[in-house]
């Protein structure tokens, strides 16, 4: 017989008594939005003028972020049913959303009015309607909630709201509002509701053990009270324990495996850093037909960190993902910087340089704070794409911002980029057949080695034991100096490991014994020119300029 746990027999027997209204609000508190839709449906179409159930239903939909579908049922709540207080207050409710403060209170007026202000949930609902949303108004909300519990003393949910509204207006002072929620729990030992509250404020105060104790406790009570699971999920990834949040949010789906649920557990995924797996669960909702603007921003950050190599498709998924949500997020929406810098990545890395790049400059505008690792992205994407007088420009910009701000990726482009500059200028000058003006222009790459050469050096520096990096510094060097690139090459057969000479590091052993072949050449040290070839010939024997040095007659060439 296949085992049923505790979780799946707690969720059966709340199914089963389900379609009354006070259940579907509860399903609604235990964020079991589609079940309780599913509810509120069947309750409307046994009472279709029922202001109660398109009330509640609406908060179904305001509790999950669909602000819009709330309204509409708010309003026809209220179209179907005037004499329903609550009605009003979940419409003024949305129009705080779009801070229209008269507007709302001129709903609310209407609540209050109706009720002849002697509703302790009106009061309730329009305190909570301050403290939802972007536009919060604490003090607004505590007149609220000290009027609902002067007329309902005995109601835990008075004091909760309070607490929270409390806490809204000065985040420091946890004194107040944890009395509060004391009070309600000592009115309803039971309330799972009044404990978390406990316990989040122990969990803002970074007191892990005993938010988790309350949490705990919260779930014990209550097994099916989904929000118990879910903090102890988050608190886990706030402690560092990316695997025990895991564990709880499966936890929070077996109680409450919806779409929107998924979603959120989606999210989780990607604080865990666990791109692929928000991946597939992006592509599941997606084939459900589940529609979130957020959701798409998830979606479009996961495919470029999980990269193409299992999927080479996922840039361009990742970014038609990114471009949905740019197309959804509604007018003035308050992008972040991270939005655009992961279009611009995204747009790089299927092939769309130029525009990826103006991408990246509107990322910097939105979050200057985060430009340093913006110009990074910048740079890297202008040196793939070949355009090294762009890279230059970029870092020499982020440099003039801060000195020490150039990272190992910074200086590692930054000298690549003046490498292949002066490289071009020197092909440039090979083409002037006026001798004089061929040198003049030849003369232009100095300042870019000598650029290319501090950066190789900074690279060094940062890691000592980064091969290519002293391979590029020899390649530099070149132009500043046999000896000085002989050092350099001399340092690439010193660090590589004897292994590695036929692997990893082949190209840059054969690169530094051709040069070193050549140093040795030029210097008439004919011993260890022989002992240089014979070396390179061992990792390559067909490498041409064994060939030519075996055949004195051919001159040789420079590397």
């Amino acid at each position: 017989m296949k085992k049923i746990s505790l979780l799946s027999l707690a969720l059966i027997a709340g199914i089963a008594t389900a379609q009354t209204l006070p259940e579907a609000i509860k399903k609604t508190e235990n964020e079991r939005y589609e079940s309780a839709a599913t509810d509120f449906k069947a309750l409307i179409a046994k009472e279709a003028n029922s202001g109660a159930n398109y009330f509640y239903y609406g908060e179904n939909y305001f509790s999950r972020g669909e602000v819009d579908s709330a309204s509409m049922f708010y309003s026809k709540g209220i179209e179907l049913s005037p004499a329903y207080p609550l009605n009003f207050v979940g419409a003024g409710k949305v129009m705080l959303t779009k801070n229209d403060v008269n507007g709302a209170k001129a709903q609310f007026f209407k609540a209050t009015s109706i009720s002849q202000n002697k509703s302790a949930e009106v009061f309730r609902k329009i305190a909570e309607a301050y403290l939802s949303g972007e536009f919060k108004n604490p003090d607004e909300a505590m007149v609220a909630a000290n009027a609902a519990i002067k007329l309902d003393p005995k109601s835990p949910e008075g004091y909760i709201i309070l607490g929270d509204a409390m806490l809204e207006k000065n985040p420091a002072d946890g004194g107040g509002p944890i009395k509060q929620y004391k009070q309600a729990t000592t009115l309803d030992p039971k309330s799972a509701k009044g404990i978390i509250r406990e316990g989040k404020l122990y969990q803002r105060g970074r007191n892990y053990q005993l938010a988790l104790e309350k949490y705990k406790e919260a779930m014990n009570i209550d097994p099916t009270f989904a929000p118990a699971y879910r903090e102890i999920a988050e608190l886990y990834y706030l402690a560092g324990q990316p695997a025990k949040s895991i564990e709880y949010w499966k936890k929070y789906l077996e109680l409450n495996n919806s779409d929107h649920a998924r979603y959120r557990y989606m999210s989780a995924l990607y604080n865990n850093k666990q791109y692929a797996d928000v991946v597939t669960e992006y592509e599941g909702l997606k084939t459900k037909g589940f529609k979130n603007l957020y959701f798409e921003r998830l979606a479009g950050y996961s495919y470029y960190e999980m990269g193409d190599k299992t999927d080479k498709e996922a840039y361009n998924k990742g970014l038609s993902a990114l471009n949905n949500f740019f197309t959804m997020a509604p007018q003035n929406f308050k992008y972040i910087g991270t939005d655009y810098k992961y279009k611009g990545m995204l747009l790089a890395r299927t092939g769309k340089d130029s525009i990826a790049m103006i991408e990246m400059e509107k990322a910097v505008i939105a979050d200057p704070s985060s430009s340093k690792l913006i110009y990074t992205e910048m740079a890297t994407i202008a040196y793939r794409a070949k355009k090294y007088d762009k890279v230059i420009s970029i870092l020499d910009k982020k440099r003039s911002e801060d000195p020490a701000s150039l990272d190992i990726t910074d200086q590692f482009n930054y000298g690549r980029a003046n490498y292949f500059t002066a490289g071009s200028i020197r092909n440039a000058a090979a083409a002037i057949k006026d001798k004089k003006a061929a040198a003049a222009k030849e003369a232009e790459t100095m300042p870019y080695h000598v650029k290319a050469d501090t950066a190789f050096s900074n690279v060094i520096r940062l890691n000592p034991k980064w091969v290519t990096a002293y391979t590029y510094k020899g390649k530099n060097a070149f132009y500043l100096g046999l000896d000085v690139a002989k050092a350099s090459y001399e340092k690439v057969l010193e660090i590589v490991k004897p292994e590695e000479k036929t692997g990893s590091y082949k190209k840059d052993v054969i690169e530094a014994l051709e040069f070193l072949g050549y140093y040795y050449v030029e210097k008439k040290d004919k011993a260890k020119a022989d002992e240089t070839f014979n070396a390179l010939k061992e990792i390559d024997p067909t490498n041409q300029k064994v060939i030519n040095y075996n055949k004195p007659t051919a001159p040789q060439k420079k590397p």
